[in-house]
């Protein structure tokens, strides 16, 4: 990949060049009404500036009931103090995809309209029983959901042992120690004290920020394999790292077959957790260059794009952050750690003014690097940018931002007028990514606070071929999460780590999709397992979606070998 030759100090606000691309219109067109997704946000806002009003909500893409095609969770607020205290309890919405492409409303008879404060959710199966299970984070007690594999969920957060009443966030399930259950991570944010009261710069009532309350240890639960969890952040090392958890990510960053921890912190450090092998964690963060930025100052950690965007077969991650604060762009410098590379790549400037949170790395156009997108809304009143249905949240909307990569790792972001999600001037927050229609392009899931959800479909013209692959391990019965997919195609290499929680708040399809260029077949497909095993499949076609089994392919040496932070 080309490097410019600039310093760091300099780099990290250095705009893109090229800026306000224009391409295609049809990229994502809004789709919500014509597939009858009718969801409004309603953070419960009662004039109190209650603060988790400014933070929620989350989405996700899920096939809850097996049939192939992806469905919608939508997180909701609730209500909390004030003259809406006794009006009807909100609710989190479920929605299925019929075989017309069209939703249906079954929060009801799902049993999963958790009328709890919403904030996230994270999707695994906790069961090994091949039917998905959901985590719900709240301003207040979290809840854990088994499907029944019935189309109904039913409440199991007290016989699970799960008990988390803080102010929770975002959640990841992940297996640390590999014996074959998913265990679950969850950030905390702080310690909220609602009888405070904050001021904007004009004195008028708003918003506070974080820096007036103490931070929240992060929890780590273990899956006991009986239906049951432990909290194990005291043994494991992680409750030792308070500090103010917004976004967080697993993957095998230092390719030891061991899944780590990325945790994104809201004006603090952020925090790389590096698996030991024993139960326990490292972080290691300062020491690999992703807990600050290239000034070294911490920033306000949001959402977190997970991917390979310069296709050298490491894992880079982008965090958002707030206006005043560029976006954070941490390339991965293999055994090296990272280095922020935000300004070098065209990623520093443009963010500068907006406050970003939902995010995710995936290939726009099928031309074989990876794009972007950010999800923006202020957390603090700000200049009115839309003139239309002039309300509460307006103050606080922004619009949105494609990138489209140059396929050597620098960004370009895309004209406004280039889609209805980059024109969209809402208070976004999660956003969630999948094959929504299963026609090989990945499509967007949006999440507004005080606003409605908003589903986009990617029409973009294709620049080329693609493929998406379902890993599946046919003796734990459900989507291998934390498995590495490489294809070998022309001389190339292209990897995608199964990890579902990125983003802010929210899950992503459980599949990986790789744009392919011009090539029309693949020479051979690489899965490395969760437990070290690889496989390779060969014979594989593009543009069509498949599912890989465990011992359905040809064994071979394993990929990966171990680098830093083992003891």
């Amino acid at each position: 990949m080309k490097r410019l030759g600039l310093p760091i100090s300099l780099l990290l606000f250095v705009g893109c060049v090229d800026c306000n691309k224009e391409v295609n219109s049809n990229i994502f067109i809004e789709v919500s009404e014509q597939v009858k997704l009718d969801f409004q946000h309603d953070p419960g806002a009662d004039g109190s500036y209650f603060m988790p009003e400014s933070i929620g909500s989350g989405c996700a893409f899920l096939d809850y009931d097996n049939d192939g095609d992806l469905d919608i969770y939508l997180v909701n607020g609730a209500r909390h103090s004030g003259n809406n205290a006794s009006q009807s309890p909100l609710r989190n919405r479920l929605f299925r995809q019929e075989p017309n492409g069209t939703f249906s409303d079954v929060t009801e008879v799902s049993g999963l309209g958790d009328p709890g404060y919403g904030m996230g959710v994270a999707v695994g199966d906790i069961d090994n029983d091949g039917n998905i299970d959901v985590y719900i984070t709240n301003y207040g007690l979290d809840v854990l959901y088994r499907n029944n594999g019935n189309g109904t969920f039913t409440n199991i957060t007290k016989e699970a042992g799960i008990n988390n009443p803080h102010w929770g966030c975002s959640a990841v399930f992940f297996d640390y120690n590999l014996d074959g259950y998913l265990d679950l991570f969850v950030t905390n944010y702080v310690d909220y004290d609602p009888a405070e009261r904050c001021m904007d710069r004009s004195g008028r009532p708003d918003y506070c920020g974080p820096g007036g309350f103490p931070g929240v240890a992060d929890i780590l639960y273990h899956n006991n394999g009986d239906g049951t969890f432990s909290d194990v952040s005291t043994k494991s090392g992680i409750a030792k790292g308070v500090s103010k958890g917004l976004g967080v990510v697993s993957a095998d960053f230092n390719n030891d077959l061991f899944p780590d921890l990325y945790v994104s912190n809201d004006g603090e450090a952020n925090q790389l957790w590096i698996n030991q092998q024993d139960g326990t964690f490292q972080d290691l963060a300062l020491l690999l260059g992703a807990a600050l930025n290239a000034a070294g100052h911490a920033e306000a950690g949001m959402g977190i794009a997970l991917g390979d965007m310069d296709s050298d077969n490491d894992l880079d991650l982008f965090i958002t952050h707030v206006g005043s604060e560029s976006n954070t762009l941490y390339r991965s410098e293999g055994d090296y750690g990272f280095q922020d590379e935000s300004g070098a790549m065209g990623l520093a400037g443009p963010s500068l003014p907006y406050t970003g949170f939902g995010t995710g790395f995936f290939d726009l156009d099928h031309d074989g690097d990876l794009d972007l997108a950010v999800a923006n809304g202020r957390i603090s009143r700000g200049t009115l940018l839309k003139t239309n249905n002039i309300g509460y949240w307006d103050y606080y909307a922004e619009p949105n931002f494609l990138f489209e990569n140059d396929g050597e790792g620098r960004f370009h972001l895309l004209d406004k007028n280039s889609s209805p999600f980059a024109s969209l001037i809402e208070n976004s927050r999660g956003l969630a990514f999948g094959d929504v229609d299963n026609d090989g392009d990945i499509d967007l899931l949006l999440a507004n606070s005080g606003d409605p959800a908003r589903l986009f479909r990617n029409d973009l013209e294709k620049k080329g071929n693609w493929l998406i692959v379902r890993v599946f391990d046919s003796d734990l019965c459900r989507d291998a999460v934390g498995a590495r997919v490489t294809l070998q195609v022309s001389g190339r290499r292209l990897s995608r780590f199964i990890s579902p929680g990125y983003s802010f708040l929210s899950s992503n399809d459980h599949r990986a999709h790789f744009g392919l260029g011009m090539d029309t077949s693949i020479d051979r497909v690489e899965i490395q397992w969760p437990d070290g095993s690889t496989e390779t499949f060969a014979g594989v076609r593009a543009n069509q979606i498949i599912t890989l089994k465990k011992g359905q392919g040809s064994k071979s040496r394993s990929l990966q070998t171990a680098k830093y932070g083992n003891s």
